[in-house]
């Protein structure tokens, strides 16, 4: 009888827990819904009025109808997959050289006191360097507009990386770092087995701030130059008085941003050490 009772009360616990959990899922999703449902609604509601003013009713392509309905003619003429996998690129490529150079650098700001107060000033100062001002000097440098756009995007989401990295560091308990010596440790096992797994958390925080960053300057870097990518694409859609083609990339825009965001979010939780899953 003993061996029974136990037994009873762990599964309706667990079965609290998992109604729980579903109530939780759920109640997000529906107030996702609802908002986009609203966002929606204050778009179509904007659209309209731009329709019945006769000043601005050439622009009404600008509201949600005929931008949904451009998306199967732009998907099957494929400049939809051509503009992402072009941004893409460029932007893969330059949050990849940010965390190469951005994760060592944070590294040497946590470990290194000197390092740290050597770097603080002149660090700060390309910090609060607008990105996009660089423009003109990766022009020059660079052979080509892509090299450059790279460039804008390496240089806009370092910093992120950077002291987010630095920032995790300075939380780890420097005790770790004497017994892994004491066990005779090397400095390439004190990267992989304690610096690393303790800061993942935050290197991943900091790519989700530099995505962010990097989001926003890649569309503008795609204006001038170049004729492929989400920035090129809504110029031309502007160009060509094509609004609903406009609207609909800067929709892609905004979808794409959540997806990679909500992927950074997922990795974070992954990492966290305040996770239970």
């Amino acid at each position: 009888m003993s061996n029974g009772a136990p037994h009873a009360d762990v599964v309706p616990m667990q079965g609290n827990a998992t109604s729980g959990h579903f109530r939780s899922a759920w109640r997000r999703f529906s107030n996702a819904i609802i908002g986009l449902s609203i966002l929606f609604a204050l778009w179509w509601i904007g659209g309209y009025f731009i329709y019945l003013n006769p000043h601005t009713t050439h622009f009404a392509s600008f509201g949600p109808i005929p931008t949904l309905q451009a998306f199967p003619e732009m998907w099957a003429s494929g400049s939809i997959q051509s503009a992402i996998l072009a941004s893409g690129y460029r932007l893969g490529v330059g949050l990849l050289i940010a965390v190469v150079i951005g994760v060592p650098v944070g590294i040497f700001m946590g470990r290194s006191k000197k390092f740290r107060e050597l770097s603080n000033s002149p660090f700060q100062l390309l910090r609060m360097i607008s990105p996009l001002s660089w423009m003109p000097l990766a022009v020059l440098v660079f052979f080509s507009w892509n090299q450059s756009i790279i460039f804008l995007i390496a240089i806009a989401s370092v910093w992120p990386v950077a002291y987010a990295t630095a920032a995790g560091l300075a939380k780890v308990d420097p005790s770790w770092f004497k017994v892994a010596r004491n066990l005779g440790a090397k400095p390439w096992h004190m990267v992989t087995a304690i610096i690393m797994p303790a800061i993942a958390f935050d290197i991943f925080t900091g790519i989700r701030l530099a995505l962010g960053i990097a989001w926003v300057v890649l569309v503008p870097a795609e204006f001038l130059g170049v004729t492929s990518g989400l920035g090129y694409a809504i110029e031309d859609a502007r160009e060509s008085l094509a609004y609903d083609h406009l609207t609909a990339m800067v929709l892609v825009i905004g979808i794409i941003g959540w997806i990679l965001d909500s992927a950074c979010v997922l990795l974070i939780k992954r990492f966290s050490w305040h996770h239970s899953g």
